[in-house]
This record gives C-alpha cells, sequence and structure tokens, in this order.
C-alpha cells in the first residue's frame, strides 16, 4: 500500500499540535425558524484525527458546509489552517488546501473516473503530471482502476464514494473533511481507506469526521466532539474518554435520555 501511495509518504509536514486546523467562535446557522447550528465553538489542534458526532438532524453536515464555504452563516467566525476565511482572498488560499467529501455526492456523470481526477486535479492546479501520477495510485487504490471506460452514471454508490474520496485525497490536503465516508463502502476498501488516513495525520495533515459507526471513530480519531440540536455538548480526547468508560457510553450521556428512550413494538410484548 505505501508504494502506491507514494505521493502521501514524501509529504514533510512539521505540525505543531498547539496551532489550530479549525476554529470558530459563535458560529450559527438558521433555516427559516429553525437554529440549525448555534454557538458553535469549536477548537480542533492541527495533526488530529477528529470524530465529530451526533444524532440525526445535530447539525453535523451543516457544520461541514459551512466550514468548506458551501454555506454562509446566519454570524459567527471561522478559521481554517490559521486563516480567517471571511477574508475572499484568504479563503482561496485556504481550499486550495482541504479537500472535501461531502454527505451529497455530486460527480459528473458522463466523464470515467480519471477524466473526474483529471479535472478535479486541476481545478487544484496541480501539475500534469502530478494529477497523472496522482490518480493512478489512487484509482489503484481504490480498485477502481479496471473500469477505465466506465462512466460515473453507471456506477454503484460504493464506487461514486470511493471515486469522491479519490478527488477528496488527490490535492494531498492539509485539512480533510469527511462526511460519512465510510457509508457504501466494502469491507476491503474501507481498511485501505482507514490505513491511508491514519497515514495522513502522522504526516501532519488534520483530519474531520463525521460518522454514525461509533467503532470506526474509536479506532480511528485523538479527539471527539458531539453535537445536539446544533450545540456542542462535549469535546475531549478519545484518551479522557477511555479513561472514563467507552465512547457508546460518553455519546448517549452527551446527547441526553430523549435520543435514548426504549421504544417497542406492541406485538413483540414487554
Amino acid at each position: 500500500m505505501e508504494k502506491g501511495l507514494a505521493f502521501f509518504l514524501r509529504t514533510d509536514r512539521l505540525v505543531s499540535r498547539m496551532s489550530l486546523a479549525i476554529e470558530t467562535k459563535g458560529l450559527t446557522r438558521y433555516f427559516g425558524d429553525l437554529r440549525a447550528v448555534d454557538d458553535l465553538d469549536l477548537r480542533v489542534e492541527a495533526g488530529t484525527f477528529y470524530g465529530f458526532l451526533g444524532p440525526n438532524g445535530a447539525g453535523k453536515s451543516t457544520t461541514i458546509k459551512m466550514l468548506t464555504g458551501l454555506l454562509a452563516p446566519t454570524r459567527g467566525a471561522m478559521r481554517l489552517l490559521d486563516e480567517d476565511i471571511s477574508d475572499v482572498e484568504k479563503a482561496r488560499q485556504v481550499k486550495r488546501r482541504i479537500g472535501v467529501v461531502p454527505e451529497e455526492l455530486a460527480l459528473f456523470d458522463n466523464l470515467t473516473a480519471h477524466e473526474y481526477l483529471t479535472f478535479i486535479g486541476r481545478m487544484y492546479k496541480l501539475p500534469m503530471e502530478t494529477v497523472r501520477e496522482r490518480s493512478r495510485e489512487l484509482l489503484a487504490m481504490m480498485n477502481l482502476d479496471g473500469e477505465q471506460k466506465k462512466l460515473t452514471l453507471e456506477y454503484s454508490h460504493g464506487m461514486k464514494k470511493k471515486l469522491t474520496l479519490a478527488a477528496a485525497l488527490i490535492p494531498n490536503p492539509d485539512l480533510l473533511f469527511l462526511d460519512e465516508p465510510f457509508e457504501g463502502v466494502d469491507a476491503v476498501s474501507s481498511r485501505v481507506l482507514r490505513d491511508v488516513l491514519k497515514r495522513c495525520v502522522q504526516r501532519g495533515a488534520t483530519v474531520f469526521l463525521t460518522s454514525h459507526v461509533l467503532e470506526i471513530v474509536e479506532k480511528l480519531c485523538t479527539d471527539v466532539g458531539i453535537i445536539a440540536k446544533g450545540k456542542l455538548v462535549h469535546q475531549s480526547t478519545m484518551e479522557d474518554i477511555r479513561r472514563e468508560g467507552s465512547l457508546e457510553e460518553r455519546f448517549l450521556e452527551a446527547v441526553g435520555s430523549d435520543h435514548i428512550e426504549r421504544q417497542t413494538l406492541s406485538w413483540l410484548g414487554d
């Protein structure tokens, strides 16, 4: 695997854990009368693997959309990679250093995987030779290199998810946003992806991950934030959580009893 992902291994990032990859202050987003994200104060240290957890509708995807510039906040401030992204020029520079796997996949149906990665690589202004090399390595890693002529229109959901991940990785980002990246991905590819993401963090990149699979978060993440009803209700290291119990216990405690009331079906009895 290491040989097949050489461009990740050649990175020589030196990152201080005291610097912040993500910082928000009072970040808020309304949809009509609904406050989807409510005065969010996030602090994500550079070089961490950060798990951002919460029930359905808690505000996770809305937060990622604001951080990546896909959605304007109602109010609040955001800094990414030590830059104030309210400044248009700084935001443009920061976007060249981040990769994103959004909740809703958006591919160009009439392109092949290679054509799509070439388009993404050129959008990042990577040299053509670099784009060709990284595309080859990523498609091999994702087991998509045998689908040279197939259009993404014909891809399964899992194949589309893997191609979107490849596109997020092609710039070798300093900051990677992943919104449910393992959904629909087979077990073999999932293992490869986990290993690659760990290597990214070891080399100094920051990964910001949302997932409903707590086992994956517990295995991968160094730090965890939990959001419920738009508010950040817990933030700590995985090490601290393990000292006091399990991630599942901390999650259920943090989101509140209204999310964990036991339900049953009448025909199953008490």
